[in-house]
């Protein structure tokens, strides 16, 4: 007869039965800790795991450019450029006055390169060009202008006498141009920076 089914001693096979119970239990138990020591979580190794989230760079506006003066000199992106004129529609014999107004959007003073000789005044109808300031220029001249954050300044006025430009009638009498409620618009630029919208205007 099996001694692992009954014990033989001098105790009774109870005692002997909760000895192999207790035996058993240690044995799994330290069965158990091996096996979450081999296969239990480690900890990661991967650098990234753990490592911050760096912050984002903040972002720094450049210095605003200077001239040789040390003024600021205006961002064009930062500038609006509008066509003037002195009214909208003209009788018989009124001749158009022609300027235009540039405001900053900057939040300091600035200065821009804003002299007739990069100023050029155009008038249209329709897709025709009827006259440019430059065809006939003369004594054109830099000049420097300071603007006021948000403060349009405007250019003199200059008048356009209703006839048609060309660079080869500045010496001759030039063709007038046609009237009785006739539709012209007036496109103005200084250098590269232009106005967005034209000015539109009548002549009776």
């Amino acid at each position: 007869m099996s001694t692992f089914r009954n014990p033989v001693g001098p105790q009774s096979s109870s005692v002997y039965w909760r000895r192999r119970l207790i035996v058993g239990l240690g044995v799994i138990a330290v069965i158990t800790i091996i096996l979450l020591i081999v296969f239990g979580p480690k900890a990661s190794t991967d650098p990234t795991a753990t490592a911050p989230v760096d912050a984002p760079a903040t972002e720094t506006s450049a210095p605003a450019a200077t001239d040789s003066s040390g003024a600021t000199v205006c961002d064009p992106a930062k500038l609006t450029l509008e066509a003037v004129t002195d009214s909208t529609s003209y009788d018989a014999g009124q001749n158009p006055q022609l300027a235009f107004s540039v405001k900053s959007t900057m939040t300091e003073p600035c200065v821009i390169e804003a002299g007739s000789d990069i100023q050029e005044f155009v008038i249209t109808s329709g897709s025709d060009e009827i006259w440019n300031s430059k065809h006939c220029q003369s004594a054109a001249e830099p000049a420097t202008v300071e603007l006021e954050p948000g403060v349009p300044k405007q250019s003199p006025w200059i008048v356009w006498d209703r006839t048609r430009s060309a660079t080869d009638t500045c010496e001759s009498d030039r063709p007038v141009v046609t009237a009785d409620g006739s539709s012209y618009h007036l496109e103005v630029s200084i250098g590269s920076l232009a106005a967005e919208t034209t000015q539109q205007f009548l002549l009776n």
